[in-house]
């Protein structure tokens, strides 16, 4: 008699976990975070409710697991390396911003991308650990990477000695989420390039 294998739970509990993420993410999308509940989560997923409150202790958190879950793979299918959270360094300062914030511009005009970050600002607002994880686990790695850029330029002697590379980071990404976030004009790449020559203006060595 053929020996049969026992059902793999850590694989069962990976599936369950995509379909929970993926019914997050299109939940929030298609209907709003005020209309989306773990009880719907759940029927779209096709998991019992007591399934996603055995991981998760609410909504919001089910939703920032789906989100960083979604730029991990995003990450991935660009070819990045696991691991890989540097700026381009061609040499070119005014380039690789251009190219990094270009493409940040691409993301937040994604609707793939629009809505849980919208949902997850606005309840992280609310909820300061929410808000904490949301800071610690993706804005202050994206901070710190564009920090290390305006360090190595510093050292390179293409911005002032005196410049502060996350004051520096600040002038940079400050504005494209102010625009995004209050929808105070178009978010282009005619902006993005803007704010690099804009701050760079500013971050110049002094004669």
């Amino acid at each position: 008699m053929p020996e049969t294998k026992a059902p793999d739970a850590s694989r069962r509990s990976e599936r369950s976990r995509r379909a929970i993420f993926d019914a997050a993410l299109a939940l929030v999308s298609e209907t709003g975070y005020a209309k989306t509940t773990v009880e719907g989560i759940a029927a779209r997923a096709g998991v019992g409710k007591q399934t996603i409150y055995r991981w998760w202790p609410s909504k919001a958190a089910v939703l920032l697991d789906a989100f960083l879950d979604l730029a991990a793979r995003a990450a991935e299918e660009a070819g990045a390396e696991p691991g890989q959270t540097e700026l381009p360094h061609t040499g070119d300062l005014a380039a690789d911003l251009r190219l990094v914030l270009r493409a940040t511009v691409d993301e937040l005009n994604n609707p793939r991308y629009d809505a849980p970050t919208r949902a997850l600002a606005a309840e992280g607002s609310t909820d300061p650990a929410l808000g904490a994880r949301f800071t610690e686990a993706l804005l202050e790695p994206q901070l710190q990477v564009f920090a290390r850029r305006i360090e190595a330029a510093r050292a390179a002697g293409q911005v002032d000695p005196a410049v502060d590379a996350r004051i520096a980071t600040e002038l940079l990404v400050g504005p494209l989420h102010h625009r995004w976030l209050h929808r105070t004009g178009p978010l282009t790449h005619a902006y993005a390039d803007a704010l690099v020559d804009h701050a760079l203006r500013g971050l110049a060595p002094r004669p």
